[in-house]
């Protein structure tokens, strides 16, 4: 038995098509007919279509789970497809919502599906989220977590939550009022730099199937009021050594109550990064126009990995993989560019920043000759030259 009640009142009686899709759940103890008519009356809002939302989506439409909710702006990319499998190629350039909606509705059309092809922000949190009785967390940055479990705090509402990165997984949840919050466990966002995205990290692509199954275990058992929630524990996933930790955590007693959600702090930068030490893409692109005609002199330096640029680089830049620069320093600059004014890129600056750093001491008499660009070549990309890959 859980130790709350089902979250869901149960629906109508189940119809025989019901009867028919869901018998292997209506034999299960703890679910059975009530418990499937939970699912159809519930209404859950999944935001992210992307990797932990694929298997989200899949797995509440085949639970049964009557109204289903998604929140996303971005749009379906080629490098999605490795793990975000509720999309195909054919989707790609389409709204993920849009893409995710008919992937729900081909699987089951007894599923009421609405979309929000919106960045969930604080002037719309509340309004989307009221509209539902449970949400799962899928977002890929912290910014949209905090704004949600704020908003999950203000209406009232479960969140579960998953994380992915690399080779690691999280999944918890959170209630206010019946267990901690997202800001219980991750009181403030780390500097901006200092944890890698998914884009800049990298993630298995089998990862999100792990982690958004085990999310939508929880809605299930949430709605249905069967086995213990994951309320008070994290789960922490290491694909690798396929294993899983738990994690205890209590809502913090000296926290303020939330009152209103509102937008997260600009991000930070990465720590000892001065702004100084930072070029916009349009800045850069500017520079190398005044180094093309021989009135400025500077070397750009791309410490991404060789399949990296064979994908989308940068006219004019040397490459010296990060590694090398945290292994060697300035050694690991071609003798030519040494004595240079440096320019670092990365992909979305995390990693230059990070190579700013270590060659720092090699150039402590002219610091403000080392430099790296903010955003790295994603913003380049859409900034300077928008017809070129992204990844």
């Amino acid at each position: 038995m859980s130790p709350l009640p089902p979250l869901v009142e149960p629906g109508p009686e189940l119809r025989l098509e019901e009867l028919e899709r869901y018998a292997r759940h209506l034999t299960l103890p703890g679910i059975g007919p009530l418990g499937q008519r939970r699912l159809g009356n519930a209404r859950v809002l999944v935001v992210g279509a992307g990797g932990l939302g694929s298997p989200a989506l899949q797995y509440l439409a085949a639970a049964g789970v009557g109204t289903l909710g998604i929140v996303d702006d971005d749009a379906v990319a080629v490098s999605n497809l490795q793990r975000q499998v509720v999309h195909t190629t054919a989707d790609v350039g389409r709204p993920k919502a849009v893409s995710a909606a008919e992937a729900v509705t081909a699987l089951n059309p007894l599923v009421e599906v609405r979309t929000h092809p919106v960045r969930l922000g604080a002037d719309n949190a509340v309004d989307i989220l009221r509209q539902y009785d449970l949400v799962l967390d899928g977002a890929d940055n912290f910014a949209t977590r905090y704004v949600l479990s704020d908003a999950a705090a203000l209406t009232g509402i479960p969140c579960v939550w998953g994380s992915i990165l690399r080779f690691e997984g999280q999944v918890s949840v959170f209630w206010a009022g019946h267990g901690p919050t997202y800001r219980d466990l991750y009181p403030e966002a780390p500097p901006d730099g200092e944890v890698p995205s998914c884009a800049e990290g990298g993630v298995f692509g089998m990862l999100p199937a792990t982690v958004g199954s085990v999310m939508v275990t929880e809605a299930v058992k949430l709605i249905t009021g069967t086995g213990e929630p994951l309320l008070g524990r994290v789960l922490l996933h290491d694909a690798l050594a396929m294993t899983w930790r738990e994690m205890r955590l209590a809502p913090d007693p000296d926290a303020a109550p939330v009152t209103a959600v509102a937008e997260p702090e600009p991000v930070r930068a990465l720590p000892g990064t001065r702004p100084a030490e930072q070029l916009t893409a349009p800045e850069l692109a500017r520079l190398l126009e005044r180094r093309g005609r021989g009135e400025t002199s500077f070397a750009l330096v791309d410490v991404r990995e060789d399949w990296e640029r064979e994908l989308v680089s940068i006219d004019g830049a040397v490459p010296v993989p990060l590694q090398e620069l945290l292994d060697r320093g300035a050694e690991a600059l071609p003798p030519e560019v040494r004595g240079a004014d440096l320019v670092l890129h990365c992909k979305a600056g995390a990693r230059s920043a990070t190579a700013l750093a270590a060659l720092r001491p090699f150039f402590a008499q002219r610091e403000e000759r080392v430099r790296h660009l903010e955003g790295g070549v994603l913003a380049w990309v859409e900034q300077v030259e928008p017809g070129k890959t992204v990844y």
